[in-house]
This record gives C-alpha cells, sequence and structure tokens, in this order.
C-alpha cells in the first residue's frame, strides 16, 4: 500500500489566491497531476478520500477550493438543506471565466512541480464533473474523467447561467471518461443523450458509462451511496488514468519506511 503525504497550498489565480489540497504518494519520484474538482459543497470527508485512492495509485492530486472567492480558506459545507443552497448559490453566482481561469492556474501548477511526470489529468463529480468537463479544453489534459457532471446538457453554470462547454467541446483534444446514474434526476434522458450527441458529432474520443444509480452514488456518505457502483467505476477510472497518464514512479520505496512487528 502506498504511503499518502498531505499538504496545501494557495495558487494564485487571477481572481485571488485559491487554497488547494495536494494528496500524493510519499515515496519519491516523479507522478502524473489531476486536478480534482469536488461537489458544490468543496473538499469534504468523501472527496479527499476518493483523492487519497487516486494518489495511492500514483497520482498528485490537486482539490482546488471551487468557491474560494467567496469563503475563508478550508471551508466546507455539510451535507444538508443550508450547504445544498449555498453551494447551488455561488455555482450560478462565479463567472464561468473564473473557473477556467481557476483550471489554468491548478494545471501550471501541476505542471511546475519538481515531482511531476508532465502529463496531467482532470476529473470531478457533480457540479465538479462539469467543471473538469471545461478544464479538458487545455491542450495538456489527457484524460477527464466526469462523474454525473451536472448543466453541461442545460448550460446553467456560472454566472447568468448560459455557459457554453457544450460548444467548447470541440477544443477538447484528450480522452473522455463519462459516468452517469440512470436514477439521477438532475441529468435526465435527454440531457445525457445530448451531451452523447454532441461527443459524438465531434468524433470524441469518450467512454460513456451508465448505471442504474442515483445522483451521487460514489459519495461514501447519505442514503444514495452505492457501493457496488462507486467500486466498479473507480476501478474502471484508475485503469483509464492508468492507460492515458502512466502511474509514475511507484516502485520507488518510500524514504524511510519501514515495516512495524507486532
Amino acid at each position: 500500500m502506498t504511503i499518502i503525504d498531505n499538504e496545501f497550498v494557495d495558487i494564485e489565480t487571477d481572481t485571488g489566491p485559491m487554497r488547494t489540497f495536494v494528496i500524493r504518494p510519499a515515496a519519491p519520484g516523479k507522478y502524473p497531476g489531476i486536478v480534482f474538482y469536488s461537489e458544490i459543497f468543496q473538499v469534504t470527508g468523501p472527496i479527499r478520500r476518493t483523492a487519497a485512492l487516486l494518489a495511492g495509485h500514483g497520482y498528485t492530486v490537486a482539490l482546488p477550493e471551487v468557491y474560494h472567492e467567496y469563503e475563508t480558506p478550508g471551508v466546507a459545507y455539510a451535507y444538508d438543506q443550508a450547504g445544498s443552497d449555498r453551494g447551488n448559490y455561488l455555482k450560478t453566482h462565479k463567472p464561468v471565466a473564473a473557473y477556467d481561469s481557476d483550471a489554468r492556474a491548478a494545471i501550471d501548477y501541476l505542471l511546475a512541480r519538481p515531482d511531476a511526470t508532465g502529463m496531467i489529468g482532470a476529473m470531478g463529480i457533480c457540479m465538479g464533473g462539469h467543471l473538469a468537463f471545461r478544464a479538458a479544453v487545455n491542450p495538456e489534459v489527457s484524460g477527464t474523467v466526469c462523474f454525473y457532471a451536472t448543466d453541461i446538457h442545460s448550460g446553467k453554470l456560472g454566472e447568468g447561467m448560459h455557459d457554453d462547454s457544450l460548444a467548447r467541446a470541440a477544443d477538447i483534444k484528450g480522452e473522455l471518461f463519462m459516468a452517469w446514474g440512470r436514477q439521477d434526476p438532475h441529468v435526465p434522458a435527454e440531457g445525457r443523450m445530448k451531451v452523447l450527441a454532441r461527443l459524438t458529432e465531434l468524433n470524441t474520443r469518450l467512454n460513456w458509462h451508465e448505471v442504474n444509480g442515483a445522483h451521487a452514488f460514489l459519495r461514501d456518505e447519505g442514503i444514495r451511496y452505492d457501493p457496488a457502483h462507486a467500486l466498479n467505476l473507480i476501478t474502471l477510472a484508475l485503469s483509464f488514468f492508468h492507460r492515458r497518464l502512466g502511474s509514475g514512479d511507484l516502485t520507488a520505496a518510500a524514504a524511510g519506511s519501514s515495516e512495524t512487528r507486532h
């Protein structure tokens, strides 16, 4: 099992410093980078645990606070009505250009790290899936994983609720992995088919997965969690990242590591 280090950095963006949590293997060496976008609740326990799973398989994972302009660093919302209301309000209050400049800053940070291989991926969940989709238009992003990405079909991300994500899909040069719950009311069948039709029209390199699950089936907290679907799709997502990005120097021994005997 790979030991994981935790830290945070404040990345400078066009709209101010962005608190970004970084989880990486402790073993010395170079690793691909993944920008990992949270749900509307910012960096919660389930998001951290999913990021740790990715890092344990050989990635430096950067988790930016998506609402850094509006909240004190370190704030995460509870999975309750108040947290949902705050997250949904900011989702359509922050300008789309600010989301895009945040992505550019996070990618540049990962590329500049001395332990970087130069390979970059993106991943996101819920609203974060939409942000990962937009991050994929950056040419350095070789592979992107989107779990039940909201509002791509409706164009309601950001201030004014008229994003251009489907139009900008033409700029995606890497490969996409998109996973959906068929019982997700936030992205109904007609919404999913609209996204699929657009990506098919563009001949995008695409992996498309639908399961009989609700919104938030990946989140290991709450009644909608589906462990079987979560395990199966995370396994597929890891295989996707290994193929697209590699997995770095996992064979290197962790500095100072030793076995504890009982």
